[in-house]
C-alpha cells in the first residue's frame, strides 16, 4: 500500500544566472592582461612582490577558468545518471581553486622569507606603474562580479581571489613608492609574506565551507534537537527519527527521515505530510525533503525500506 509520488518530480536545479558566463569571460581576458604586466614587469623591476601578485593573478584567471566551466556543467540538467543534476560542479570547482590558492600562497610565504635573507635591488619605478595597471584591472573585474558573488559559492570564490589581488596591488603601489623614495627594498619581501598570509587566511574559511557541503555535513545554521523538536509539535506526529539534513549545494538543503504516526492516523496522512513540510521549508529553509511515515519505531539502525512496516509513504516535494 505505498505510495510514491515521484512522477512529476524532475530535479533541474537550473537556476544559473546567464549574466555570470559573460562577465566570468571579460574578467578571464582582463585577469590575463594583468598577469602578462605584471610578470613582465616584475621580472624587469626584480620585484618579487610584483611577481608574486603575477602569480596572484594568474591563479585569479585560472580560477575563474574553472569557475566557467564548473557553471557550464552546472546549468545540464538531471538525467538518469545524475538525478540530481550537475549543480555540485560548482562546489568542485571552488574546492580546486582553493586548494591551489593554498599552494601559491605557501610558495609566495617560502620565497619573501628566503629574499629577506638574500636582499636585492629593486627598481621601484616600474614596479609602482605596473601595479596600478594591476590594481585597475582588478578593480574592473571586482565590479563585474560583486553582483553574483552575494549568493552563489563559486563565484564568491573568484570574487574573494579578485578582491584579495586588488588589496595586494594597493600593498605593491605603496611599497613601489617606498622604493623609490627611501631606498627600503625589505618592503618588498614584507609584501610578499603579508600577501601570502592573507591569501591563506582566506582560503582557510572558504576550503572549510566547501569541504562541509562535499562531505554533506549539517548546514551549520540548522539544529538538529530544534528541528526534531518542531517536527514534533505537528499534530498525531509521535517520533522523528533517521534524520539527515545535508547541503546539494550553497543554496539546496534537503533531509530525509522516519515519522512515526497511529496506524489509525493513516487516512490524515497526507494532512500530516504536507503540515511537516511547509514546518521544515517556512522554518528551517528545507526545499527538498523525504519523509518515511512508520505506524512503529525502527528496530535497528541499519533499517531497510519495506521492513516490516504495515505502510510507508515517499514523497519528494521540490521547491520551485
Amino acid at each position: 500500500m505505498s505510495d510514491h509520488n515521484h512522477g512529476h518530480h524532475h530535479h533541474h536545479h537550473v537556476d544559473v544566472d546567464d549574466s555570470s558566463i559573460w562577465k566570468l569571460w571579460v574578467s578571464i581576458f582582463l585577469n590575463l592582461m594583468i598577469t602578462i604586466a605584471e610578470l613582465v614587469g616584475g621580472i624587469i623591476s626584480n620585484s618579487l612582490a610584483l611577481l608574486s601578485d603575477a602569480v596572484h593573478n594568474l591563479n585569479d584567471t585560472m580560477s575563474l577558468g574553472i569557475t566557467l566551466i564548473a557553471k557550464k556543467i552546472s546549468k545540464r540538467g538531471a538525467n538518469p545518471s545524475k538525478t540530481f543534476g550537475y549543480k555540485r560542479a560548482e562546489i568542485i570547482g571552488a574546492f580546486i581553486n582553493l586548494i591551489t590558492l593554498v599552494i601559491v600562497a605557501l610558495f609566495l610565504i617560502k620565497e619573501g622569507v628566503e629574499r629577506f635573507f638574500d636582499p636585492q635591488p629593486i627598481d621601484g619605478y616600474t614596479m609602482f606603474w605596473v601595479a596600478i595597471v594591476g590594481l585597475i584591472g582588478n578593480f574592473v573585474t571586482a565590479a563585474l562580479l560583486w553582483k553574483n558573488s552575494k549568493n552563489d559559492i563559486s563565484m564568491r570564490s573568484a570574487f574573494i581571489h579578485i578582491l584579495s589581488d586588488g588589496l595586494s596591488s594597493v600593498g605593491v603601489i605603496i611599497g613601489g613608492w617606498l622604493i623609490l623614495e627611501y631606498e627600503l627594498y625589505i618592503v618588498d619581501t614584507i609584501l610578499t609574506v603579508i600577501i601570502g598570509v592573507y591569501i591563506l587566511w582566506h582560503s582557510y574559511y572558504m576550503l572549510r565551507e566547501t569541504i562541509n557541503i562535499l562531505m554533506e555535513s549539517k548546514p551549520a545554521d540548522i539544529d538538529l534537537d530544534q528541528l526534531t523538536e518542531a517536527m514534533h509539535t505537528v499534530d498525531k506526529v509521535h517520533g522523528v527519527h533517521h534524520v539527515h539534513v545535508w547541503r546539494l549545494d550553497e543554496t539546496s538543503t534537503l533531509l530525509e527521515s522516519h515519522v512515526l504516526i497511529d496506524k489509525e492516523d493513516i487516512n490524515e496522512m497526507e494532512a500530516i505530510k504536507s503540515k511537516l513540510k511547509t514546518l521544515l521549508k517556512e522554518q528551517f529553509g528545507i526545499n527538498h525533503s523525504t519523509l518515511e511515515f512508520e505506524f512503529e519505531p525502527c528496530r535497528s539502525p541499519s533499517h531497510q525500506v519495506g521492513s516490516g512496516h504495515a505502510h510507508e509513504e515517499h514523497e519528494h516535494d521540490h521547491a520551485p
